[in-house]
């Protein structure tokens, strides 16, 4: 409600985390208040969006709003592909949606150009790993088994490039132009040593200007610790007197050697009892490989739509008549349509 009384516009854009039908319920309220949501991959055109610039009513820069894409939003699934040619069929398909849809932003362009006599700057969105980022492990690959990462020499040439999904704040192959900000928070204990951060970027007519980072506080401290339980003793009490008053520091805690013990909860959140921090994951050293190798989806169901479900349970049907499959899922898209 500020921005939008401040004459700014937002955009929100959907990540591979986030759910395409809560995201749009709320998108028509939400434009109103000069808020616009794009959930998923859809005509190129809707995702050209003019923002305004400081100047009340003026054009600023033109956005090619895209969010992540899912394979199911660009591309058909064709019987007897090898996994090399989905690669490559999806790799194209992104490709050819991004080029669409700066098309259509470069059209929107040259319209606004003959009414104002301006070339405004373009600036394309995405959420996806690219080729160089360097991500953590609170990052989901997105294209498993499909597309590890989009080449960078694959984007349309854009004044700037603001890509999501890598939670460490990088430029991508070294342009200055296409970036990762990174997330604002902490979201995995292998990211405490990274300095979190927004970016401030400045562009006119003749395009990119500067980038400035701009630091995220840390308004959560989060520790990581490693040892034997007569380290974690000792280690425990001397965090807690370095945290400040009023705060509660989060744990993540390794145990080693005595991570054979059945109790071994239990002994830790003893130890952490009454004092200002919070075990909030207890890893036993050993156990670690057999719960890697476990633990291969890396997906819940909350990051899934109806259809993505229903994909993966008909992937599970071996020998299925690729015409069988296909009227199946016809029939499903439907039902769920309707």
């Amino acid at each position: 409600v500020r921005l939008h009384a401040a004459g700014v516009g937002l955009l929100l854009l959907g990540g591979n985390h986030d759910s395409v039908a809560t995201l749009r319920e709320s998108s028509a309220l939400l434009s109103v208040l000069s808020t616009h949501v794009y959930p998923a991959a859809t005509a190129p055109e809707s995702h050209v969006r003019v923002l305004p610039s400081r100047v009340a009513g003026q054009p600023g820069c033109i956005v090619c709003a895209i969010p992540f894409i899912r394979p199911r939003d660009v591309v058909t699934s064709e019987f007897g592909q090898s996994a090399q040619d989905r690669q490559q069929q999806l790799l194209a398909a992104i490709k050819q949606y991004y080029q669409s849809v700066y098309d259509a932003a470069c059209a929107k362009r040259d319209e606004l150009a003959q009414q104002t006599g301006q070339r405004l700057p373009i600036i394309a969105t995405g959420h996806l790993t690219t080729v160089g980022a360097s991500s953590s492990e609170s990052v989901r690959e997105i294209y498993v088994g499909t597309l590890d990462a989009f080449p960078t020499s694959e984007f349309p040439p854009v004044d700037y490039l603001a890509l999501g999904h890598i939670h460490k704040p990088q430029k991508v192959g070294g342009h200055e132009h296409i970036r990762y900000c990174g997330s604002p928070i902490t979201l995995s204990f292998d990211e405490l040593g990274q300095n979190k951060q927004m970016l401030l970027v400045d562009l006119d007519e003749s395009g990119l200007q500067s980038v400035t980072e701009l630091p995220v506080p840390i308004f959560q401290p989060m520790m990581s610790l490693r040892g034997d339980l007569g380290y974690m003793t000792d280690a425990l009490p001397r965090i807690a007197a370095q945290t400040e008053a009023g705060q509660t520091t989060w744990l993540e805690v390794t145990v080693t050697t005595d991570d054979y013990l059945a109790d071994l909860p239990a002994r830790i959140q003893k130890l952490v009892e009454g004092q200002p921090l919070e075990v909030l994951r207890i890893r036993r050293e050993r156990g670690q490989t057999m719960a890697q190798l476990q633990d291969n989806s890396g997906v819940t169901l909350d990051e899934l739509d109806p259809h993505d479900v229903f994909e993966r349970r008909l992937g599970l049907e071996e020998g299925m008549d690729a015409n069988l499959r296909g009227a199946i899922t016809q029939r499903y898209r439907q039902v769920v349509d309707a």
